[in-house]
């Protein structure tokens, strides 16, 4: 299907404001939709996360939000995000959530130093097209271990990988991602 909008969910520091996501939204011609989750929206001050089933509901609430604020059908929509948000993103298109593909930002394949927590019990009912964009030195994940999970996912998987950067790739690597995201839309169909 032909996407009819990007939706994105910030990582567990971050929010909707990530320059990664203004800068899509200034260069895509599809609607994106740059989401908080709910205790980002509690106001100013440092919260942890919500738990995962919170963040995956309050998807399902987002996408139905900007299905109707959009006029589109929203089983066109590309959801992703930065690490958490693009973990939880996946997690509800795995559950059923219906969607035209995936974007990872820097996935949290597990927590940094516990290699044996994988994030991947959900890889399995991933069949939409997903794009992974990481760096090399991320300590969620490098490419040697996404290279032994990611045949789990029946979905065509697409990958850039940025050179010495980690989990929160640094500025020069922008047009990289840009430019890596914007190409892989324009082939969704």
């Amino acid at each position: 299907m032909t996407p009819t909008g990007l939706v994105l969910f910030h990582g567990a520091g971050g929010d909707r404001d990530h320059r990664i996501f203004l800068a899509l939204e200034q260069l895509l011609e599809l609607p994106v939709g740059r989401c908080n989750f709910p205790y980002r929206d509690r106001g100013p001050g440092r919260r942890p996360p919500d738990r995962m089933p919170k963040l995956i509901d309050s998807i399902h609430g987002h996408a139905a939000r900007l299905a109707d604020e959009w006029k589109v059908d929203p089983s066109g929509f590309v959801f992703g995000g930065r690490s958490m948000g693009g973990r939880a993103a996946s997690m509800a298109v795995a559950a059923g959530l219906p969607a035209a593909g995936l974007l990872w930002l820097s996935y949290p394949l597990h927590p940094p130093g516990k290699p044996e927590k994988l994030r991947t019990e959900h890889f399995g009912d991933l069949d939409v097209p997903i794009l992974l964009v990481q760096g090399h030195s991320d300590p969620f994940g490098k490419e040697p271990e996404f290279a032994e999970h990611l045949g789990d996912i029946p979905g065509p998987v697409e990958q850039v990988w940025l050179d010495r950067t980690g989990h929160d790739p640094v500025e020069k690597h922008d047009p990289t991602v840009l430019a890596g995201v914007a190409d892989w839309l324009g082939r969704l169909t």
